[in-house]
């Protein structure tokens, strides 16, 4: 296995992990748009749960594929304007 896989894999987990701690809804508690902020969340929980079972696997392809994945989720969302951000690190905003 290349260590570059590995070392992007790791690098990728902890971008998601920071953006989920820095991605809070910015919409009311019970508009739609706060839904769709939880959902994104979800989402973006549930692969960051799936990139770390892929990566104690030592399934570096599908970790890093769930990390991105799950990102891309928060990334949407901050585009969208559900969640409160404003780091231009961890999203494209």
């Amino acid at each position: 296995m290349p260590a570059d896989l590995y070392e992007k894999t790791l690098r990728y987990e902890k971008l998601l992990a920071a953006a989920l701690e820095k991605a809070v809804p910015s919409s009311i508690e019970a508009s739609h748009m706060r839904a769709v902020a939880e959902d994104y969340r979800t989402m973006a929980d549930s692969y960051h749960k799936d990139g770390l079972h892929f990566l104690k696997q030592e399934d570096y392809v599908n970790a890093l594929a769930s990390f991105s994945y799950g990102h891309a989720w928060l990334d949407a969302g901050a585009k969208l304007g559900v969640f409160d951000v404003d780091d231009d690190v961890l999203f494209t905003i």
